[in-house]
């Protein structure tokens, strides 16, 4: 029984990998030593569909209510995307003290997309990992041990490090816009002892600190949400009768958490991409 949950807890915590095998060339992963013999060039299939079609869902749903938008009584989701939108807009003019007509709409996205990766962990653990297995088997003749699919993408520090280093490139770029190659140059080589003396000291300071914003930002994203479905998971190996006494409250509980840390991100990345547009 022990190793039957410990199959099971690595079987959902592994991700439908397609990468070059040493042996098997171009192919799908079938166990967890195939995703490591792919090596760094693999991709975690599941984890991008997943965001791409999100991110999608996003862009649509805040396109057509763009789109039929009206100025009369507004209907429910027109009111529900303004309150978002509203929300947002309120937290970047507080916090982004520069000009720019990128940051609201970049918050915007980071915290709607973010909200709904999130909140694929709200559905069942086993739901759509059965769906794609009976797909996989029926349909490609697959073993049902070998179909592995994770459904909440920030799970995958992949796609968290992927959102927080785009973000770094983003600092980079303004911080370079704003002050020049040369100010930005000063600003990592001349804080926080302004003496030549100490610039190989500064250098290490600055750099540990501009460095540690990407990682920290996406790996705090990864971390929360990797606990809650780890927890959802173990919730799942308890009795059909224990597991809605637990899994119930947790999920109401894990609603604050998914939002909590899409608004994090989302705070962060104004909060950075502002210190990066000050001239000083």
């Amino acid at each position: 029984m022990a190793g039957s949950s410990t199959e099971y807890i690595k079987h959902h915590l592994t991700n439908l990998t397609f990468g070059n095998h040493p042996e098997q060339g171009w192919s799908f992963a079938r166990n967890a030593q195939d995703v490591q013999d792919m090596g760094f060039w693999a991709f975690h299939v599941d984890s991008l569909g997943w965001s791409i079609t999100l991110g999608l869902v996003f862009c649509l749903l805040f396109r057509a209510v763009a789109k039929n938008a009206t100025s009369d009584v507004p209907g429910g989701l027109q009111n529900f995307i303004e309150v978002i939108i509203d929300f947002v807009d309120v937290n970047v003019k507080d916090t982004f003290h520069g000009k720019s007509d990128l940051i609201a709409p970049l918050a915007l996205t980071v915290f709607v997309w973010i909200f709904l990766m999130n909140t694929m962990d709200l559905v069942p653990v086993d739901f759509l990992p059965q769906i794609a297995q009976f797909v996989g088997v029926n349909v490609f003749g697959a073993e049902p041990h070998a179909v592995y699919f994770k459904v909440v993408p920030t799970t995958d520090p992949n796609i968290t490090l992927g959102m927080s280093v785009s973000v770094f490139f983003l600092v980079l770029f303004y911080s370079i816009k704003m002050k020049g190659v040369g100010g930005f140059t000063k600003e990592l080589t001349m804080q926080p002892f302004n003496n030549p003396l100490f610039i190989p000291f500064n250098l290490l300071l600055e750099g540990v600190a501009l460095l540690a914003k990407p990682v920290s930002l996406g790996m705090r994203l990864f971390g929360n949400m990797y606990a809650g479905e780890l927890i959802f998971i173990l919730i799942a190996l308890l009795p059909f009768g224990v597991q809605w006494m637990l899994s119930v409250p947790w999920a109401i509980f894990h609603i604050l958490v998914i939002t909590l840390q899409a608004f994090i991100f989302m705070m962060l990345t104004v909060v950075y991409l502002s210190m990066a547009s000050e001239h000083h």
